[in-house]
């Protein structure tokens, strides 16, 4: 019996080596998993957040072109509203379910921007529909749309920790259509 009492502490501390070796292993192991899994969502996230931007701009740019149809926009190619109209549907048909998207995976403040981004676009949608032709009125709307963007572009960098981006205005020489500057 005196042998195993002299090897008592020994064993001891094999048993307390091994118990604080195993919690350390799986604290790592917690955390590791906690970080890529934080890193999932935040590319998810990301994902959802320009895929939104991409299907809104697709209706923007449509109504560039009807605006330039209407006398109010100098965009390159202008497109008639009748002709736009399907194009503008499908446009609506596709943001919907990255606007679920955006819902269900981005925080409160994209979503907020999101939507004060969206009717800015609805607004211009609306002016078209009505067949105004308001050059001062158009830019106006031009000009929210696009504030409107720069706020959810910097709430998506706020959200993802990224740094401050460009606010993407940029002037055009002078030889350039004005109106190319989106």
């Amino acid at each position: 019996m005196s042998a195993f009492i002299q090897q008592l502490p020994a064993l001891l501390g094999v048993v307390i080596g091994a118990l604080g070796s195993y919690l350390v292993v799986m604290r790592g192991e917690q955390v590791r998993f906690r970080r890529e899994q934080a890193a999932r969502w935040e590319e998810r996230r990301l994902a959802a957040y320009a895929d939104y931007a991409r299907q809104l701009k697709k209706t923007i740019t449509l109504t560039y072109r009807v605006a330039s149809h209407l006398g109010n926009d100098p965009h390159p190619h202008p497109l008639s509203p009748e002709a736009a109209e399907p194009l503008l549907a499908e446009a609506a048909d596709a943001r919907d379910p990255a606007g679920e998207a955006l819902l269900l995976l981005g925080s409160r403040e994209v979503v907020d921007t999101a939507r004060a981004w969206v009717l800015a676009v609805l607004e211009m949608e609306a002016f078209l529909r009505a067949g105004t032709r308001d050059t001062g009125a158009w830019q106006r709307l031009l000009e929210r749309q696009r504030a409107a963007r720069e706020r959810y572009y910097a709430a998506v960098r706020a959200d993802l920790a990224l740094p401050p981006g460009h606010s993407a205005r940029w002037p055009l020489p002078p030889a350039a259509d004005a109106g190319a500057q989106r």
